[in-house]
C-alpha cells in the first residue's frame, strides 16, 4: 500500500504544481492586460482541476480499501502510518493545495478589480451625458472635431 500510495501522492503533487504554474500564468496575463490569453488558460485550468479531482477520488478509494476514512483525517492517518517519505509528500501536496487556494483567490481579486474598473468607466461615460466616440469610432473631446491627431 505505501509504495502505491506514495506513487499516487507524487502524481497528485505534480498535478498540483502544474495547476499552480497555470495560476501564476493567469495572474501574469491579468496584470499585463493580456486578456486574450485567459480563455486558453481557463480551459487548461479546468482540465487540470478535473484531473486533480479524479486523483483525489482515487486516493480516497485507496484509503477506504486500507480501512481508513475517505477524508482529510483518513489521509493524515495513512500518511502517519506509512512512514516519513510518504508523510513528506503528503505535506508537500497539502502545501501546494493551500498555495493554489491563495493564488486562485488572488486571481479572483485581480479579475474583480478589472471588472470594477470597467463598470466605473462605463458609468462615468453614461453619467457625463456625452458620447465619447462618434459614429465613425473616433474619440471626441469637448467641442473638437473628432479628427484623429495622427490624421493631421
Amino acid at each position: 500500500m505505501s509504495a502505491v500510495l506514495l506513487e499516487h501522492l507524487t502524481e497528485e503533487r505534480v498535478a498540483m504544481e502544474a495547476f499552480l504554474e497555470l495560476l501564476d500564468q493567469e495572474a501574469e496575463a491579468l496584470i499585463q492586460g493580456h486578456f486574450n490569453l485567459l480563455p486558453q488558460l481557463t480551459e487548461r485550468k479546468a482540465q487540470l482541476a478535473d484531473r486533480i479531482a479524479v486523483l483525489d477520488q482515487e486516493r480516497e478509494r485507496q484509503q477506504q480499501a486500507s480501512g481508513y476514512p475517505a477524508n482529510r483525517q483518513g489521509a493524515d492517518a495513512v500518511a502517519a502510518a506509512s512512514g516519513p517519505g510518504l508523510q513528506q509528500v503528503w505535506h508537500e501536496l497539502l502545501e501546494r493545495a493551500a498555495q493554489a487556494r491563495e493564488s486562485n483567490h488572488r486571481n479572483g481579486v485581480l479579475i474583480h478589480t478589472h471588472l470594477d474598473f470597467v463598470r466605473q468607466s462605463i458609468n462615468f461615460m453614461r453619467a457625463s451625458g456625452q458620447n465619447l466616440y462618434g459614429p465613425d469610432g473616433k474619440h471626441k473631446v469637448g467641442m473638437g472635431s473628432g479628427n484623429s491627431i495622427a490624421a493631421g
